[in-house]
């Protein structure tokens, strides 16, 4: 899903730490929690791809398959897809559980956007 995306970056359990704990210091990283089988995910895929590239300079987006990274799933307590987690400073400082519309998800993000 996320390698259609040049914006969005394919995180699994080995880069986790690099990729958004570490990264999430400097710009917020917006995760996203999926799998190839969730329909609202795939629902999902349009609204991160264009919020990754709009506001890059702001947010960094994520995607961690769910079903490739099941210790980091349970790690961060995801029982229901699509899930998408917010950090900063290394810490998750929202979640937001469902597929939201565009203007949903830039509303959850308003402080940061």
């Amino acid at each position: 899903m996320a390698g259609d995306t040049p914006n969005i970056v394919d995180v699994t359990e080995a880069d986790f730490a690099e990729a958004v704990l570490a990264a999430s210091g400097s710009k917020p990283v917006l995760v996203d929690f999926w799998a190839t089988w969730c329909r609202p995910c795939t629902m999902m895929a349009p609204v991160l791809d264009e919020l990754a590239g709009a506001e890059a300079d702001k947010l960094t987006v994520a995607k961690v398959d769910v079903e490739s990274n099941q210790e980091l799933a349970a790690e961060y307590q995801i029982t229901a897809i699509p899930a998408l987690l917010l950090f900063s400073e290394g810490q998750p400082v929202k979640r937001i559980t469902g597929a939201k519309s565009k203007a949903a998800l830039r509303k959850e993000l308003s402080d940061i956007l």
